[in-house]
Formats: C-alpha cells, structure tokens, sequence
C-alpha cells in the first residue's frame, strides 16, 4: 500500500474514533436538556460515523492495486462513498425538519441548559478542528472521500454554532420557540449540503471535465513544450479517486523513426510525470503531421516543409481537447 494511502486511512480512521466520542456528547446533552435542536445535532453525528465508517472502507477499497477485472484501479470507489454521504446527509436534514415542526407544535420545557450549551461547544470546536484538518488533508492528497467527510464536519460546526444561538436565546428569554426554529433551520441547511454532495460525487462517477486538473496539464506542456511536439489534441481527463487517467493525441513529424519517436513521447510522460509523480497515468497516441501542419511546426531544420511557418498555436483548455489536430 502506498505511503499516501496509509495517510489517508490513519486520518480517517482517528477522526472516526473522535467523531464516535463527539456522538455520545451529543446524546448525553440531548438527555440532559431535552432540546430538540441538540437532539438534531446528534442525529448528524450518527450520520458522521457511518459515513466516516464508510468513507474509511473506501479509502481501503481504492488503495487495492489494479487488477484484471479494475484495470484502471478501484479509486472510483471514493465518489460512491461521497454519494452515499450525501444521501445520509439528506436524510438527516429531513428529519431535523420534522422534529423542528413537532416540537413547535407540542414545546417541551428544556432542562440544564447552560450544561448542553458547554457540551454543544466544545463538540463543535473538536468537529470544526477535525473537518478543517479533513478539507486540507483532502486537497493535499486529492482524496475525494476526505474532502466530502471534512466538508461534512464543517457544515456540523456551522449547525452547532446555531444551535448554540438557539440554547442562548433559549436560556435568556425563556422562549421554547428558539429551539424549534433553529431545527428547521438546521435541517434546510443540511439537506442543500447533502444535494451538493450527491451533485459533485455523481459529476465525478459520470466523468465531467475536471478544468481544473486541464489547467495544470496545460501549464507543464507549455512549459515543457518541444518544437517537435507539433500539436496535442484530444486530450481527456478520468479521475479515479486520487488519481487521474489522461490520454491524449500527440502530432510528431512524420519522418521521423519509431525509436525517435517513442523518445519525444517519452519525454512527453516524463515532464508530466515530474509535476504530478504518481497522481497520472498518461497514454498518448502519436500522429504523423500532415502538409498544414507546417504553418504551426516550429522545427527549423524540416527538409520537408512544403509550408513555412506562420503562428505558434498556445494549446488552451479548449483547442487540446478537440479530436482534430491544430491548424490556421
């Protein structure tokens, strides 16, 4: 198992064992105080340990090598994980929703509140600490899985600090109706993050362009960029977790050996390889140029240029994924 797969497993797995710790807080207040808003909040727990349980099986799953039946490996797995997050997150926000609609149609007199709002407290400090840590830990080792459970955190910090507001104005004015609002409140909130969730980890399972990732691309290709690279075209971009599948057309002078040839791709592979190590696979197909091409090739010493050169073409996230080589 590769090192950056280990890292990914231990921090999930920690947050998980806090997260667990966080969901018998949660409860303990909601017994204590019989606030229906804190009663909320632990029901998002719940929803942060199976997904953490089920975002820690995923991160298992895609560190499995590639095999003959996953040739391109298991990564895609995360954004099933990241889905089925999002489903449980919706769930949760449909039913702090109708607790938040049953207690103000039937209040109930809320007990130690000044207990529940500590406990509330510092369990939405250690959850914004952990779902931070989630989110950079996700970026840095592009874990699709750890940035969807850290995203998930936050927005419990965000719910923990209204119901926070609630308990306080509850305390302060005796007004049981704080409680019930916040709920609804709480639960609307979730139910758009759950639908954000779902949304991006659905893109990701249906391979939606990843412009980003392009822009990256781009960057070390013209930085790298060779005279004999004529033109890259019908560049595609597959993420599989935490890695990518990147396949493209190079246009090579047409003259030129098959052993020169697998040089240039080669070095190709080798520029990508020096920015992003394993993270891209690359497969590229190379085409022979072709009489217009000579108005974009910059290679000087052609002895068999039959059109002289014209214009560089500066490859875009636009012009490199057409499937048609570049011209004036």
């Amino acid at each position: 198992m590769a090192k950056a797969d280990k890292q990914k497993i231990s921090y999930m797995f920690l947050v998980l064992a806090i997260g667990t710790m966080l969901l018998f807080v949660k409860f303990y207040a909601w017994y204590l105080t019989g606030s229906v808003a804190i009663f909320s909040d632990a029901l998002e727990s719940i929803v942060n340990v199976l997904s953490g349980t089920i975002a820690l099986f995923s991160l298992y799953y895609a560190a499995k090598p590639k095999d003959m039946d996953h040739p391109y490996g298991h990564g895609k797995i995360e954004f099933v994980a990241a889905g089925l997050e999002g489903g449980m997150v919706l769930f949760a926000g449909i039913l702090m929703l109708f607790k938040g609609i049953a207690f103000l149609l039937k209040p109930h007199e809320l007990l130690q509140i000044d207990i529940g709002i500590f406990l509330v407290f510092i369990a939405g400090l250690v959850n914004g600490i952990m779902g931070y840590f989630l989110v950079i830990k996700g970026k840095k080792l592009n874990s699709p899985a750890l940035y969807a459970d850290g995203k998930h955190l936050l927005t419990d910090t965000i719910s923990s600090v209204g119901l926070l507001i609630a308990l306080a104005l509850v305390y302060f004015t005796g007004n049981l109706v704080y409680d019930g609002i916040v709920s609804i409140i709480m639960g609307v909130w979730i139910l758009f993050v759950g639908y954000g969730i779902i949304k991006h980890a659905i893109s990701s399972l249906l391979d939606k362009a990843d412009f980003k990732m392009i822009d990256e691309i781009l960057l070390v290709l013209n930085s790298n960029r060779k005279a004999e690279w004529i033109d890259i075209h019908n560049l595609r971009v597959q993420r599989y977790g935490s890695s990518y599948h990147v396949d493209c057309h190079l246009t090579l002078p047409w003259y030129l050996s098959l052993k020169d040839a697998h040089v240039l791709i080669e070095d190709l592979r080798n520029s990508i390889a020096s920015r992003f190590d394993d993270k891209v696979e690359l497969f590229v197909h190379s085409d022979p140029c072709l009489p217009f091409s000579c108005e974009i090739c910059e290679v000087r010493d052609c002895q068999f240029r039959t059109n002289s050169f014209k214009k560089k073409v500066l490859w875009t996230a636009v012009n490199i994924q057409k499937d048609k080589k570049h011209a004036l």
